[in-house]
């Protein structure tokens, strides 16, 4: 976690700073020398976190424990953020249709909780003779979520698998 540096104390430049005290509140308008002798008197740091504002702010707290909050700051952001998942769902060319209905509502689920599914087509043994159906099996499983995803990557073949992705359509993404 790296942060931008932060003039403290003699460092800062301007002549008169907004000065907030620890806790947020406003105390004024003062001149450099008031706000160091202030930061002085409470033992504390007078850390400038706002230098491009006109007068700069500045604001009386011990520096450790401002990169500490800053810190906390980030953590709790970037643990709110949501992470997207590539989930996968494996399909066989020749499945029956009750298990085809069930890994398309297991995609559906994936899709509507905002992850991207790839969607496999395995081919094992003789169904290599037969690599047509690959596509055929993508194509229908993609007809069945069109309500719900568009292409990411169109089906090619890697191997002895047939592989599409897909990523879930905006709108659903924003209501989750």
């Amino acid at each position: 976690m790296s942060h931008p540096s932060y003039r403290i104390n003699q460092f800062i430049k301007s002549q008169e700073v907004r000065l907030l005290r620890e806790d947020g509140t406003q105390f004024g308008l003062v001149s450099k020398e008031q706000a160091l002798a202030e930061a002085a008197k409470l033992h504390v740091d007078a850390v400038e976190i706002a230098p491009l504002a006109t007068p700069p702010v500045v604001k009386l707290i011990d520096y450790k424990k401002f990169l500490y909050q800053l810190a906390k700051k980030e953590q709790a952001a970037k643990a709110s953020a949501k992470k997207v998942d590539l989930k996968e769902i494996r399909l066989t060319p020749f499945m029956a249709q009750n298990d085809f209905s069930i890994k398309i509502g297991r995609a559906q689920g994936f899709l509507t909780d905002g992850h991207k599914v790839r969607i496999t087509v395995k081919f094992v043994g003789r169904q290599l003779t037969h690599k047509e159906f690959g596509p055929q099996m993508l194509d229908r499983a993609v007809t069945a979520l069109e309500k719900l995803a568009v292409i990411d990557q169109p089906g090619k073949w890697v191997g002895r698998q047939f592989i599409a992705t897909l990523t879930p359509t905006k709108k659903l993404v924003t209501k989750t």
